[in-house]
């Protein structure tokens, strides 16, 4: 079931990040990909270091998923610039 709260929160995490961080590459639904992509990153990466993954419909689960799509629209920024 955790899978589905990822892209869930992909989703609008992917969103938030664009407002955050827009990108010109892709748009808005390449955001929202990569943002499903960053939950996911988030939530794996947050659980193995930290003990805190995308778990449920809370706080700490969404900041986790926005933080990893950040992290993943930063990281496609920079592949896409070089």
């Amino acid at each position: 079931m955790p899978i589905i709260y990822w892209i869930i929160f992909g989703l609008i995490a992917g969103s938030i990040a664009n407002l955050i961080a827009p990108s010109s590459q892709g748009g808005i639904v390449g955001s929202i990909i990569l943002g499903i992509i960053g939950a996911v990153v988030g939530g794996y990466l947050g659980q193995r270091f930290f003990g805190v993954g995308v778990t449920g419909f809370n706080l700490m689960s969404f900041v986790v998923a926005v933080a990893g799509a950040l992290i993943v629209l930063f990281i496609s920024n920079l592949l896409m610039r070089s």
